[in-house]
């Protein structure tokens, strides 16, 4: 219950830090400053990694689902050869050649498909996976986001990879304006202080430094746990000490939040907490917990909920709300893939 993927297996299984997680963000590839050649480009991604990119980009493999829903959402889709067996948004991806798990992909099919460029994401991919196909020759770029605009800023630089820079500037510019948009709605109201909840048993969620506790924050919300540590377990009575105003689950319920609400309110640690009393147990979008476009999204539902006084009056407008999708505990590998996470 309250899964985020290979991330919660990782933590359950106390694994040390990968290499690549302790390296910095960088800016956005700028295709004015790179190194242009008549045969290719040299830019840097995400990690810091020196990548030589085609001089044109017709065919790609992802190799997370963060990263296709881009593809899509930039509107790139005919150049994508492959991607993995968990990518299902936009529900099209699910028709694309698969190359395995995120974990453990098959190299033998990834070269197969003859990419030009292979997408990576320090979110859910393995540094050894990426380094293994550059051995083979592969260009892969890895992208690295921490913070919401982080995520904007990898949109477009997966744009510009691609040579489509006009799509991934349009993009990122309507992604911004409606943020830009809800921190208007937001500007005057206090933080909703939330427990988001990772892992119910043992109790895990977010730290300060995360790009979902950024999310929160955009939406209006501030976590109630400050931890340096990414993915920090928590002790139910430090819940109690501090009576959060809402509590906040990802869409893995295929009754939705009602049933959330019932099955906590059966708990007898659960059910003496003010926000489950109130009924302040909240659903949101798996989208909060991926690096892509579909973060707006979700920033927007949970603004809407946690402060709807916000979107009612004259000048409020309805943005919909996405739809759960299904339980993202099938995106979940094994044990053993999670010793070698990213984060």
């Amino acid at each position: 219950m309250g899964v985020l993927g290979a991330l919660t297996l990782r933590l359950l299984l106390s694994v040390a830090e990968p290499i690549w997680a302790a390296t910095q963000p960088l800016p956005p590839f700028d295709p004015q400053i790179s190194s242009g050649t008549s045969v290719g480009t040299t830019v840097v991604d995400g990690v810091g990694r020196r990548v030589e990119i085609p001089a044109q980009v017709k065919r790609v493999v992802t190799l997370s689902p963060d990263l296709t829903e881009t593809i899509y959402a930039l509107g790139l889709e005919e150049r994508l050869a492959g991607d993995t067996n968990y990518c299902d948004t936009p529900p099209a991806a699910k028709s694309k050649p698969h190359v395995g798990t995120m974990q453990n992909p098959s190299l033998e099919a990834i070269v197969a498909l003859r990419p030009d460029v292979v997408f990576a994401s320090t979110s859910i991919n393995r540094r050894e996976t990426v380094d293994a196909l550059a051995r083979l020759g592969l260009a892969v770029y890895a992208t690295n986001p921490h913070t919401v605009r982080g995520v904007l800023d990898s949109i477009a630089s997966v744009a510009n990879v691609m040579g489509a820079v006009a799509q991934g500037q349009t993009l990122v510019a309507q992604l911004q304006e409606r943020l830009d948009a809800l921190q208007m709605r937001l500007a005057d109201l206090p933080l909703a202080h939330v427990l988001f909840v990772v892992w119910q048993d043992p109790l895990i969620t977010i730290g300060q430094n995360t790009f979902i506790a950024d999310a929160l924050r955009w939406a209006g919300a501030e976590s109630v746990i400050l931890a340096e540590q990414n993915w920090p377990q928590i002790s139910f009575e430090e819940v109690v000490r501090l009576q959060p105003d809402y509590i906040v689950f990802t869409s893995n319920h295929s009754g939705g939040s009602t049933a959330l609400l019932a099955d906590l309110r059966s708990r007898q640690a659960w059910k003496g907490l003010r926000a489950v009393e109130m009924g302040h147990v909240l659903e949101i979008s798996d989208e909060i917990a991926r690096p892509s476009p579909g973060l707006v999204d979700a920033i927007e539902q949970l603004a809407r909920h946690v402060h709807s006084e916000a979107f009612r009056g004259p000048g409020a407008h309805d943005t919909p709300v996405p739809e759960n999708r299904e339980h993202i505990s099938r995106m979940l590998p094994s044990a053993q893939e999670c010793t070698a996470c990213i984060r």
